[in-house]
C-alpha cells in the first residue's frame, strides 16, 4: 500500500498559541479536513466575501418545524455542499437525528479522504439559537 504523502493543513480555529514559538497552532491532515467539512456545513451563503456561492442553507432549515422531511431536507443541504465545495473528500454517509424537545439536530457526517479507504466520521449538535 502506497503511503499518502501529501499533507493538508490549516490554522486552528480556537487560535491557541503554539508554546515554544507563540505562533498560531495547526492542524494537519485528517483534523484539517475534519475543521475545514465542519466549517462548509456551517457557513451560509453570501457569508463569505467574493465567494458567495460557498455555504449551505442549513441555518435556515434548523427554524423549520421538525418533521421526518426536515430529516431528508438537512441530509441533502449537508451532501450538497460537501459534495460541491469539499473535493478533498469521498463522501460515503451523513446521518441526521432531530431532537425536538431539546431543540437540537445530531449530525453525523461519515467520509474518506480521496486516496485513502480509512473512513472519518465528523459529529455535530446543531442548536438553535435565535
Amino acid at each position: 500500500m502506497a503511503r499518502n504523502t501529501r499533507t493538508f493543513s490549516d490554522l486552528d480555529f480556537n487560535f491557541t498559541a503554539h508554546p515554544v514559538t507563540s505562533d498560531l497552532t495547526r492542524k494537519y491532515d485528517d483534523e484539517a479536513i475534519k475543521q475545514s467539512v465542519k466549517n462548509l456545513v456551517m457557513t451560509q451563503h453570501y457569508e463569505r466575501p467574493f465567494h458567495s456561492e460557498i455555504g449551505s442553507q442549513l441555518r435556515g432549515l434548523l427554524f423549520e418545524p421538525a418533521t421526518p422531511m426536515l430529516n431528508i431536507l438537512i441530509k441533502r443541504a449537508i451532501t450538497d455542499t460537501i459534495i460541491n465545495f469539499e473535493p478533498r473528500v469521498k463522501l460515503i454517509d451523513v446521518r441526521v437525528k432531530l431532537s425536538p424537545d431539546t431543540n437540537e439536530v445530531y449530525v453525523s457526517v461519515e467520509f474518506s479522504i480521496v486516496n485513502t479507504v480509512r473512513p472519518i466520521t465528523v459529529t455535530m449538535t446543531l442548536k438553535r439559537t435565535r
